[in-house]
C-alpha cells in the first residue's frame, strides 16, 4: 500500500477497492447479500462508518454509502459525484466489460439521469413534461381499470398471491395504456425489467429484449401519433434523436415498473400485518398516503441506487475517494442511519424528508405517478375483497435481494367470495 489508512477503515491508491482485487471485502451479491442485506448493512457501518468499500457483480469495486448525510451530500452535488459513467475509471481502464451485467444499471446512456448540467436540464425536461401531461389524463382511470381486470382473474377463488397475481404486473400494465403499448407486451416487459435488476447472466439479453419491444413502439408511433408518453417524447420541442427517445423510454419503463410494484407489495404487506392499519383503510378513517411514507422510509422500493462517479479527488464519510471512483448510495441504510433515526419505531408521519425518491437533481420525476398508481391500487383491492386477510404468518413472509432492491416473494391472502 501507499499510503496509510484513517482508522483502519480508508481505501486509498493501491487498495483492492481502489485497483479492482477485492479479497475480503463485503460483497453486495451471492447467497448472504439475497438473504440478509440489512445485516450487511449494519455490520458495513459498524466496520467502516457512514461509507464503505464494498464489490458488486463481478468483483467490481465501488463505494457503499450508508450515512444520510453522505447520501444527502452526493445527491445534491452534481460537480462532485457525477452521474456520467464515462468517467467511471475501472470501466474506462477495462477493468469492466460491456457485457458485465452491472453495465444495464451502471453504464453511460444518451438519457437524462447518464448526464448532468445542461444536457441533464434539457432531456429531463422532456420527461417531466410528458409526465404531467400523462398524469393529467386520469391515470387513476387506468389503474383502476386494470386493478380491476387483475382482481376479476381471482376473485372467485377466494385466495390469491397477491406478489404475484396483483403488484409484480398491475404498474407495468398501466405503463402500457400511457407508453401507447399493446397491453399483451404488458407481462413480457415486466419480467424483463425484473431481470435488469436481479442482474446475473440474463440481464443483458432482457434489456436488449425491452430495447427492441420499445423501438418498435417510437417506430408505430412516429407513423401512428397518438396522446401517449412516446409520442410526446417524440413531438417535444427539446428536439430528442433516435437514441435519445429509445433510451428515455427505457429509463421510465424500468424504473417506474420496478419501484412501484415493489413498494405496492410493501405498502400490501404492511397493511395486512397490521390490523390496526388494515381496518383504519377499510372504514376510510386512515389515509393511504401515510402508509406509502412509512414504508418510503423503512422498506424503500430501491434499496441501492446505481451510482454516482468521483470528479475529483475528495473526502466522504472519513474515507479518501480518488477520482472515477464509483459510488452506490444505499437508500435503506441512509433512511435507519441512527445519526438522524435513533429511535426506528417513533412514528414518520408528516416527515417527507426520506431517501426512496433519490434526491437532488435527478430526484424522481414520477412519484406523484407512482403514489397514484399505489394509492388507487391498494383502495380498489380493499372494496373489491371483503375480509380480505393474510393466510400465513407474519414471521413466514420472506424477501429475496439483488444488489439494488429487496423483493417480497409472496403475499398469501384469503377473502370472502
Amino acid at each position: 500500500m501507499t499510503d496509510q489508512p484513517q482508522n483502519g477503515t480508508d481505501a486509498p491508491r493501491g487498495c483492492p477497492v481502489a485497483h479492482g482485487g477485492g479479497d475480503g471485502l463485503t460483497r453486495l451479491y451471492g447467497p448472504e447479500a439475497a438473504s440478509d442485506p440489512h445485516g450487511i448493512y449494519a455490520r458495513l457501518r459498524k466496520e467502516h462508518g457512514p461509507v464503505a468499500p464494498v464489490l458488486l457483480e463481478g468483483d467490481v469495486p465501488a463505494w457503499l454509502v450508508l450515512g444520510y448525510r453522505e447520501n444527502r451530500r452526493v445527491l445534491d452535488n452534481p460537480r462532485q459525484f457525477s452521474r456520467d459513467a464515462r468517467i467511471w475509471r475501472d470501466w474506462k481502464e477495462g477493468r469492466v466489460e460491456n457485457t458485465s451485467p452491472l453495465i444495464p444499471m451502471l453504464g453511460w446512456r444518451p438519457d437524462c439521469v447518464s448526464q448532468d448540467g445542461e444536457p441533464h436540464r434539457r432531456l429531463r425536461g422532456a420527461v417531466t413534461d410528458n409526465l404531467q401531461a400523462v398524469a393529467s389524463r386520469g391515470i387513476r382511470r387506468h389503474v383502476t381499470h386494470f386493478a380491476n381486470k387483475q382482481i376479476d382473474a381471482f376473485a372467485d377463488k377466494g385466495s390469491a398471491d397477491l406478489v404475484m397475481e396483483y403488484a409484480e404486473y398491475l404498474p407495468m400494465l398501466v405503463l402500457t395504456r400511457v407508453f401507447g403499448l399493446a397491453e399483451g407486451e404488458g407481462r413480457q416487459l415486466a419480467e424483463s425489467s425484473a431481470q435488469v435488476l436481479k442482474g446475473g447472466e440474463d440481464a443483458l439479453l432482457h434489456n436488449d429484449r425491452i430495447m427492441q419491444i420499445l423501438g418498435e413502439l417510437a417506430e408505430r408511433k412516429r407513423a401512428e401519433p397518438g396522446s401517449d408518453f412516446t409520442t410526446g417524447l417524440l413531438e417535444h420541442h427539446a428536439g430528442l434523436d433516435d437514441d435519445e427517445i429509445l433510451s428515455h423510454l427505457r429509463l421510465v419503463l424500468i424504473a417506474a415498473h420496478t419501484t412501484t410494484s415493489n413498494l405496492l407489495a410493501r405498502v400490501l404487506q404492511l397493511v395486512l400485518t397490521d390490523a390496526t392499519r388494515l381496518a383504519g383503510l377499510v372504514s376510510g378513517q386512515l389515509n393511504i398516503s401515510a402508509v406509502v411514507e412509512e414504508v418510503m422510509w423503512n422498506t424503500p422500493p430501491l434499496a441501492v441506487l446505481p451510482g454516482r462517479f468521483a470528479a475529483t479527488d475528495l473526502e466522504l464519510g472519513g474515507h479518501r475517494l480518488q477520482e472515477g471512483d464509483l459510488l452506490v448510495l444505499c437508500l435503506t441504510a441512509g433512511n435507519v442511519d441512527p445519526e438522524i433515526r435513533p429511535d426506528v419505531g417513533i412514528s414518520v408521519h408528516g416527515n417527507q424528508s426520506h431517501l426512496a425518491f433519490s434526491g437532488g437533481p435527478h430526484e424522481c420525476p414520477g412519484q406523484n405517478i407512482g403514489q397514484a398508481i399505489i394509492e388507487t391500487a391498494v383502495d380498489v383491492l380493499l372494496h373489491r375483497l371483503p375480509g380480505l386477510r393474510l393466510s400465513v404468518a407474519p414471521e413466514e413472509l420472506t424477501s429475496t435481494a439483488s444488489t439494488w432492491e429487496a423483493r417480497l416473494d409472496r403475499l398469501p391472502v384469503e377473502f370472502a367470495v
